[in-house]
């Protein structure tokens, strides 16, 4: 049995889980850089060459249990894949007081689970780290294309962006107003992550596209933008939301393959045992 970073299996059944991790394998709308679909592949292998005990928090975060709810491989059409995993997502949903985690796959991949989890909580605020709007209404004669990952997230829901950094003209209308924190405004502002927390409250989802990092930490996705954000000011950010409020569910997406993809897999790896970490201690 193929258990999350090689886990014991007593730590990895449905039963026995805090945490449900769903993959979706999909690559089918990115238009520079393609292989965000191995990017699943390239975590799972990265999380079991991981140290499991997490200096930070003093905790081993994999004790309250991670399940493998399995992947979403539908990609016949974006609309189908959205729907797929909106599907798999609100199946998962019904096992309350269990944490959901999807690892994608390019960004499309958060529409569906968005669209679940936003019809279980309400008052939900997104949280988005990443370096584009991608609020774009339709893209390529699709709603469901990665550069329209959060228009739904906008329209329904509290969106609050981090970490900005390129965007069309076309979706400017579009931005959610005092809640986009631009990487410039950033680097020069601070107290920054006060006022991202002074934004997010109540139920929270958080979807992290890994370009919103520096590409000299993580290098291997499909859009690498330069002036990210850093290691641990957006640990340090994290960290405060799951302690402020309920975080619900989160993602993690577009880390891509490419000869050099080991260090952003690692990076991914590390950061998604983090937010567990986070999400351990903020349950005590």
């Amino acid at each position: 049995m193929k258990t999350y970073a090689g886990i014991p299996e007593e730590n990895a059944s449905l039963e026995n889980s805090k945490v449900m991790l769903v993959t979706v394998p999909y690559d089918g709308t990115s238009t520079w850089g393609k292989g965000a679909d191995k990017g699943p592949e390239l975590f799972l292998n990265a999380s079991e060459n991981m140290e499991l005990y997490d200096i930070e928090t003093g905790t081993e975060p994999y004790l309250d249990g991670v399940y493998l709810a399995g992947e979403v491989s539908e990609d016949s059409t974006p609309e189908a894949m959205t729907e797929a995993v909106y599907q798999k997502t609100k199946e998962l949903l019904q096992n309350d007081g269990k944490l959901f985690t999807l690892f994608g796959g390019e960004h499309s991949v958060s529409i569906g689970s968005i669209r679940a989890v936003g019809e279980k909580y309400e008052n939900l605020t997104v949280l988005q780290l990443d370096a584009h709007t991608d609020l774009r209404p339709e893209f390529h004669g699709s709603t469901s294309n990665h550069a329209c990952a959060v228009y739904e997230a906008s329209q329904k829901h509290n969106l609050v962006q981090v970490g900005i950094r390129s965007m069309d003209i076309e979706e400017y209308q579009y931005l959610p107003e005092g809640q986009v924190f631009f990487a410039h405004e950033i680097a020069v502002n601070e107290n920054w992550i006060n006022d991202v927390l002074e934004k997010v409250s109540g139920n929270v989802y958080i979807t992290i596209d890994l370009d919103a990092f520096d590409p000299s930490i993580c290098p291997s996705t499909g859009t690498p933008e330069p002036g990210g954000l850093q290691w641990y000011p957006t640990l340090e950010l994290l960290r405060k939301v799951f302690e402020k409020c309920n975080v619900v569910a989160f993602d993690i997406v577009e880390l891509m393959d490419s000869p050099m993809a080991k260090p952003s897999a690692f990076l991914a790896a590390k950061l998604y045992y983090k937010m567990l970490a986070y999400y351990h201690i903020s349950q005590d």
